[in-house]
């Protein structure tokens, strides 16, 4: 008989993996930055490809070795992410790369975080299949973010980077799927 612990887990498993399938595909994103306390904005375009990560794929394996991860844990699902960014208001390339996310219990293994290149972790729950929420903790810096499904078509992000306590930037992003 499954324990209502293993349950949820097994609830949990499979809403990451559906959430995750979902976001397979190709967006166009549109975000803007806000610096805080003085209310600087910078606005950001990115064309984003995001393609479904099975269990044991070579990508996972080789995201669990980075992490320490005992050989015989097995990432249950993930992502990889690539990006290429403009500055929607100058043109300029902002940044471009990818990044791969891996999925066990309620914790999303990263190779590498926003402000850094090493590997981290975040903790995430789904409040309801729509909706997945972040709480990534490093260097001093706490990223807490919501990514929500609006239709099959878009997808609203928000990013709020706190320091010591404060506020110090809010990420607001409108993706659209345009392939897949």
């Amino acid at each position: 008989m499954t324990s209502p612990l293993e349950l949820a887990e097994l609830n949990n498993q499979s809403a990451i993996a559906e959430f995750f399938r979902e976001s397979e595909g190709k967006w166009h994103s549109e975000r803007r930055y806000y610096t805080l306390p003085d209310g600087e904005t910078k606005e950001v375009e990115s064309a984003i490809a995001i393609r479904f990560l099975e269990a044991g794929c070579d990508e996972l394996l080789v995201l669990a070795q980075m992490h320490g991860l005992p050989s015989d844990v097995i990432l249950i699902c993930g992502t990889e992410v690539t990006w290429e960014s403009i500055n929607s208001v100058n043109g300029k390339k902002e940044s471009s790369g990818s990044t791969l996310f891996g999925a066990l219990g309620n914790i999303l293994y990263r190779d590498r975080g926003f402000a850094t290149s090493k590997p981290i972790t975040a903790e995430y729950h789904l409040p309801n299949q729509q909706t997945l929420c972040l709480r990534t903790e490093y260097n001093g810096s706490v990223f807490e973010e919501e990514l929500k499904f609006i239709g099959e078509k878009y997808r609203t992000r928000q990013s709020v980077i706190s320091r010591a306590g404060e506020q110090v930037m809010i990420g607001q992003y409108l993706e659209k799927r345009i392939e897949g």
